[in-house]
């Protein structure tokens, strides 16, 4: 028998986790401190955590980047990340991050619907093609606004130039499996329904599944799944398996305006 909640354990595999998050929050903070153009906790909803961050660019903006943060719907916000914005930034992309409301206050596919808001909120607020980017249970998120039952209103989803989702969730069924399904609380029935690389897609932008070459197999055989599926369909789609690099550090390549990742992010490549 498999042991699913071994193959989703990613802090356990990586030496010196416990102390991350501490850094991650310790850095951000430092980050948004000298940012010239910093706008905080715009709200996309009524609720506490439907807050949203947007990172303005030196001069015009070329267009809208949204980041959603990870943590397998359970964990952390938008304040964790700010820094990750900083290289689309340098190339003249205004960037969001919204903060949403965790399981169990939360079901995904509520989280689902609260994402589709944050962005069309960012997206009235900033002008030219959107880029989604999301890290693993962000990842699946981003990728579910490309599906058939989108909640994106047409005059936002055709703006979208492309997803990049990283260390993504693409088939939610085998997290029925692993104890934290305790939190997530899902059903069969909706793991299948918030499961994208289960959906066709709405249409053809592009996606790519980007995923570190020492992350737990599981993640890599979920980013393989989500390209090879929606090849299928016409979706220009790419598989990045980035060498060496774990579920935590696969992300650092976003603050740096000349990575690989970044130019994928906003279209260079």
């Amino acid at each position: 028998m498999r042991d699913w909640d071994d193959a989703y354990a990613n802090s356990a595999h990586i030496p010196g986790s416990d102390k991350m998050p501490g850094q991650w929050a310790e850095r951000a903070a430092a980050y948004r401190a000298g940012l010239k153009d910093f706008r905080a906790d715009i709200a996309y909803g009524a609720g506490e955590r439907q807050r949203l961050d947007l990172i303005l660019p030196d001069g015009d903006s070329k267009g809208l980047v949204v980041f959603v943060h990870g943590g397998y719907w359970m964990r952390f916000d938008k304040s964790t990340w700010t820094d990750l914005a900083e290289g689309a930034r340098q190339h003249g992309w205004t960037v969001a991050l919204p903060s949403y409301t965790l399981t169990p206050a939360a079901r995904i596919s509520d989280i689902t619907a609260e994402i589709a808001a944050a962005i069309a909120k960012a997206a009235s607020l900033v002008s030219g093609p959107i880029r989604l980017a999301g890290h693993s249970a962000g990842g699946h998120l981003v990728t579910r606004m490309l599906c058939d039952d989108s909640r994106l209103e047409p005059a936002v989803y055709n703006r979208i130039a492309g997803a990049l989702s990283i260390s993504g969730l693409h088939d939610l069924r085998p997290l029925l499996k692993t104890k934290m399904n305790e939190t997530l609380g899902m059903t069969m029935e909706e793991a299948t329904l918030e499961s994208a690389a289960l959906h066709l897609p709405r249409g053809h932008s592009p996606v790519t599944a980007w995923v570190g070459g020492s992350e737990r197999p599981e993640f890599i055989r979920q980013s393989d799944l989500m390209a090879n599926l929606w090849t299928g369909f016409d979706v220009p789609t790419r598989l990045v398996v980035d060498p060496g690099l774990n579920h935590f550090t696969v992300i650092d390549g976003l603050k740096d305006p000349s990575s690989p990742i970044t130019a994928r992010l906003i279209g260079l490549d």
